[in-house]
């Protein structure tokens, strides 16, 4: 017996229950999505404008000048970056000036790598934990806010007279872990057990580390909350001495350009 004509039933039934999107329905979604997104960023916004509204003058005219020397040092950059193009391409003496800024490059990328000493101005930061309640985390965020207000070479210390004393050149592959045990507190810093009180040292603009830290609910507030204390000390030479070993790469190559 052959099928009805224009298909069997089951086909039938399934192009009934398939659904079918109709253009005003995909602009109704757009237009819920839209209203979704929207809503977020006004209450991230409000959010963030109740954090400002509230506070004080005086730190108000702290994140002024953080955001004011951010953008100061990137425009440097961009005048150091274009002066270099110019340099290289249309100079005069195209070999000398491309083996000197490789010569300048290899000795800032050994600072941030930490295969060379650095020195310069900075700041200390010293980091109290009498109730053991300063975790890797926090640790985390003063790096982060070091690193947000431009230092260009950290290094990280224990207390000098502990057993398991410990300095470590922080780079950007270095993990911190919580590592607390029976002898009390304590970070877990690329290998090196370092004890309260921590200490970083931070090369870059003394005045824009200092007043990074010191934003409202930054990291000398967030010890604080935890039972510590958070000393800021600015000066006009400081020295980052240790140094990280230069890893070969077990697998990596080079590839020729182009490749």
């Amino acid at each position: 017996m052959s099928a009805p004509e224009g298909g069997s039933t089951g086909d039938r039934l399934l192009g009934i229950l398939r659904p079918r999107l109709r253009p005003v329905d995909l602009a109704v979604a757009l237009l819920l999505a839209l209203l979704g997104f929207g809503t977020v960023v006004q209450v991230r916004s409000t959010q963030d404008e109740g954090v400002l509204a509230s506070a004080r003058q005086e730190d108000l005219v702290q994140i002024l000048d953080d955001l004011q020397g951010r953008s100061e040092r990137l425009r440097a950059e961009v005048a150091t970056l274009t002066a270099t193009q110019e340099r290289l391409t249309t100079g005069s003496d195209r070999s000398t000036a491309a083996l000197t800024e490789a010569r300048r490059r290899s000795q800032l990328l050994g600072v941030l790598a930490g295969t060379v000493p650095a020195k310069g101005p900075g700041v200390t930061v010293t980091l109290t934990d009498p109730q053991g309640q300063v975790s890797a985390d926090v640790l985390l965020d003063a790096l982060e806010e070091l690193r947000n207000a431009g230092t260009e070479a950290v290094q990280l210390e224990g207390p000098a007279d502990a057993e398991n004393a410990g300095r470590v050149r922080v780079v950007a592959s270095t993990s911190l872990l919580d590592d607390a045990d029976d002898a009390g507190p304590g970070i877990l810093v690329d290998g090196a057990h370092l004890r309260p009180p921590y200490r970083f040292t931070a090369l870059g603009d003394p005045a824009t580390l200092a007043a990074a830290l010191a934003i409202p609910g930054g990291v000398v507030d967030t010890v604080g909350r935890a039972g510590g204390t958070a000393r800021v000390e600015r000066s006009g030479s400081l020295r980052v001495a240790v140094l990280r070993p230069l890893d070969r790469p077990r697998y990596a190559r080079p590839a020729p350009d182009g490749g």
